[in-house]
């Protein structure tokens, strides 16, 4: 399943897809650069279905639990003495998303969306752990029974689009859908310093299955 969220970039490669083929098929006489070519318009084509794949997912069934919000690699579990919108102590996870990872993400926690920031930013690769504060990033704030967590999607040297349809006031539901970031990217997530990690640096998660962590009742 393709994402709708990709459907604009797949039709525009499709048709420029089509259109090199045709143009190279008919307009190119020499056989090798014909077909080199036309071999490359096909291989960009099957590789944009492939980043914008959307697979389905089994959600783990629990109200505490802190799912992933994205596929990739925990590259970071930092403790911070203060945390925006949190206003505590917190605990900071981070994952990220190499181009061949799936981009779609999903809601970490069930809950209802109480703060939200589009921030202009920089373009440092994704994997810098500066990328987190500089730059260009969504910030979504959750709040149920008094308790928060914060999560951001971040852009990285060759990622320069986010997608996030979400405002405040929403009511969110864990492992569902709700955007993506396009082509390599990172994702944080901000955490009650309370909060007990399941999981260790450099293991692979899994958006919407992998438990990252659980919050106190």
């Amino acid at each position: 399943m393709i994402t709708r969220y990709g459907y604009d970039v797949v039709l525009t490669v499709g048709g420029i897809t089509i259109l090199g083929i045709l143009a190279s098929y008919f307009g190119l006489q020499h056989p090798v650069l014909k077909y080199s070519l036309i071999g490359a318009l096909v291989a960009l084509f099957l590789f944009t279905l492939y980043f914008f794949r959307d697979p389905d997912r089994t959600i783990p069934d629990g109200e505490n639990l802190i799912l992933s919000p994205a596929d990739g690699k925990l590259v970071l579990i930092k403790e911070l003495e203060h945390a925006d919108y949190l206003e505590t102590p917190a605990v900071q996870l981070s994952i990220f998303l190499s181009p061949l990872n799936v981009h779609v993400n999903r809601i970490p926690w069930s809950g209802t969306v109480a703060y939200f920031r589009y921030i202009q930013g920089d373009f440092m690769v994704a994997y810098d752990h500066m990328a987190s504060e500089k730059n260009k990033r969504t910030e979504v704030g959750v709040e149920r029974d008094g308790q928060k967590i914060m999560f951001k999607q971040i852009v990285g040297s060759i990622a320069r689009r986010i997608v996030c349809p979400l405002k405040e006031g929403d009511m969110v539901t864990k492992g569902e859908r709700f955007g993506m970031i396009k082509f390599g990217s990172r994702m944080d997530i901000i955490l009650p310093h309370n909060a007990t990690i399941k999981i260790n640096v450099g293991e692979k998660v899994v958006g919407g299955e992998t438990v990252l962590a659980v919050l106190p009742d």
